[in-house]
């Protein structure tokens, strides 16, 4: 199923099908997708920013010497798939006052990783561009790896596309910029010793692709985007669905914000 132009309607039509998708995101993750002892969450309040899906670990890995635990792929053996690939730092000075925002816990176990999709609220003004910035930058830099679904295309606050916002801010480097035919972006961090962002540049009327999910560092499971995103479009009101594809300018159709 292609990706939709969803600038064609006002943001709360989006936040309809945004809720959706992340509840089916998480389903899929619960239903065997997690390696044992690893669970997803939605709506789970934390230390800090509410992602909108949270992968969570039960227990400890249980071994003792250090080795990576079991399940998942390893990137050694399978590295993810991604158009581009950037590594970096998030040790710089600018940042180190956020040191104050690392443990990050939770009731059910330890937050191992989030997924973010991007709302229009995210990037209508400088301060929330920089509030979302920061808050990802304090997970990546609390180890906490990171996924960010922006379905939007650039805007003034994100001229180069929102990974290249975060990239800049979070180590003072442009990356790799994307393809002007490809402005919306699929971007999945890993927090190590360095951070590294695999960046798939989309466009509306492409399929997404399935996209690493780091739970340990080095290892990941693959989100499968599409196959939710089908799910959730198909249980989306026929009225709305009528509402993004139809032309701008139909009789009835909700303007964007």
């Amino acid at each position: 199923m292609p990706i939709h132009d969803w600038t064609r309607v006002n943001s709360g039509t989006f936040h309809n099908f945004h809720q959706n998708w992340t509840i089916d995101i998480h389903r899929a993750l619960n239903g065997g997708i997690l390696p044992p002892g690893y669970f997803a969450m939605t709506d789970q309040r934390v230390d800090g920013p509410e992602p909108d899906v949270i992968a969570l670990r039960s227990r400890e890995p249980s071994s003792l010497d250090g080795s990576s635990p079991p399940g998942g792929l390893a990137i050694a053996e399978a590295p993810p798939r991604a158009a581009l690939v950037s590594r970096g730092s998030t040790d710089r000075a600018a940042y180190a006052r956020k040191a104050n925002r690392i443990s990050i816990r939770h009731p059910f176990g330890n937050v191992v990783a989030i997924i973010e999709v991007v709302s229009p609220g995210n990037k209508d003004s400088v301060n929330a561009m920089r509030s979302f910035a920061s808050e990802a930058i304090d997970f990546l830099r609390a180890g906490i790896h990171l996924v960010v679904i922006d379905l939007f295309p650039p805007t003034a606050r994100d001229p180069d596309g929102i990974h290249a916002f975060l990239w800049e801010e979070m180590t003072g480097k442009v990356p790799e910029l994307p393809p002007a035919d490809k402005p919306l972006t699929i971007a999945s961090y890993e927090s190590g010793a360095e951070i590294v962002a695999y960046v798939n540049p989309v466009a509306v009327g492409e399929a997404l692709p399935d996209t690493a999910l780091f739970f340990a560092p080095g290892r990941y499971v693959n989100i499968p985007l599409e196959e939710t995103y089908a799910s959730s479009w198909g249980f989306t009101p026929m009225q709305i669905r009528e509402w993004v594809e139809a032309p701008p300018g139909t009789p009835g159709f909700p303007s964007p914000d």
